[in-house]
């Protein structure tokens, strides 16, 4: 085989991973069996996560987690958001950024294509902490009376942590750390480059990230323990996600979902 033949073969499979394979009639037939139909769109970002894991990490992440929903659920998979707002990590090479009000537009606009098909119901994943906007487009949704929730919640990663055998807290998990070193150990082992067993690095206080960015704490870009990564560590944090999915496609189903005076959404989201 050429190298340009390994090079497309590669590709071919990291792009398996990525994008949904499903047929119309796939999707028409999954829609038949519910009443209330629900989309899954990752959420990831391309910014730096130090010198062993890849720009595309949070994207990697993302899809991880929705892929482990859709084969638990009746979902519509979706293909992720690749560029998000990943502003605090710009001082490092090969990160891309788009603004906020550019991805609030995007989620906006998928969403009401999505009604326009009869999917009713959205499920923003995100693989990214700095995506704040994300919890405003979903509070904004909800108060209009349309589903829409926002997954994993602090809530869902710690319940997560906890059985998994992850170590480090989530304070100090902040960034290519224990947590997104252990699912791409799992879900793409082959993206993983050596450096992660000794690189870990800690910086709890980060009270000016937002005005500094992540340069003022760390050289390396890493923020967390990925020596402490691993496979059955992600495989079991990707499960327990899943579990905790059941709750939030319960709520969006239920016929409170359309009533924005009975139905909440879920908040915060997501790791670095």
């Amino acid at each position: 085989m050429s190298g340009s033949e390994i090079g497309a073969a590669a590709t071919a499979g990291a792009a398996q991973g990525l994008v949904p394979v499903d047929t119309t009639e796939d999707v028409r037939s999954r829609g038949a069996g519910v009443a209330t139909q629900v989309a899954v769109l990752p959420v990831g970002s391309f910014e730096q996560h130090g010198p062993y894991l890849p720009l595309a990490t949070d994207t990697l992440v993302a899809c991880a987690i929705a892929r482990e929903i859709a084969g638990a659920y009746p979902v519509h998979l979706l293909p992720p958001v690749t560029i998000a707002c990943s502003h605090e990590h710009a001082a490092w090479p090969g990160t891309v950024s788009i603004s906020s009000v550019t991805l609030h537009a995007v989620v906006r606009d998928i969403a009401a294509s999505l009604r326009r098909s009869g999917v009713e119901a959205l499920v923003l994943v995100n693989g990214h902490g700095g995506n704040y906007v994300l919890g405003n487009a979903v509070q904004e949704s909800s108060a209009r009376g349309e589903r829409m929730a926002l997954f994993p919640a602090p809530e869902d990663w710690e319940a997560a942590r906890e059985r998994s055998g992850v170590v480090t807290s989530l304070l100090t998990d902040m960034h290519a750390g224990e947590i997104e070193t252990s699912i791409l150990l799992h879900a793409h082992p082959e993206l993983v480059r050596p450096g992660y067993e000794s690189a870990d690095f800690t910086a709890d206080d980060r009270r000016h990230l937002l005005t500094l960015g992540m340069s003022a704490y760390t050289d390396s870009g890493v923020i967390g323990r990925p020596s402490l990564g691993s496979a059955e560590k992600g495989k079991e944090l990707l499960s327990s996600l899943a579990d905790s999915f059941g709750a939030y496609f319960s709520l969006l189903t239920s016929e409170r979902a359309g009533d924005p005076e009975k139905s909440g959404s879920s908040g915060d989201s997501g790791a670095e």
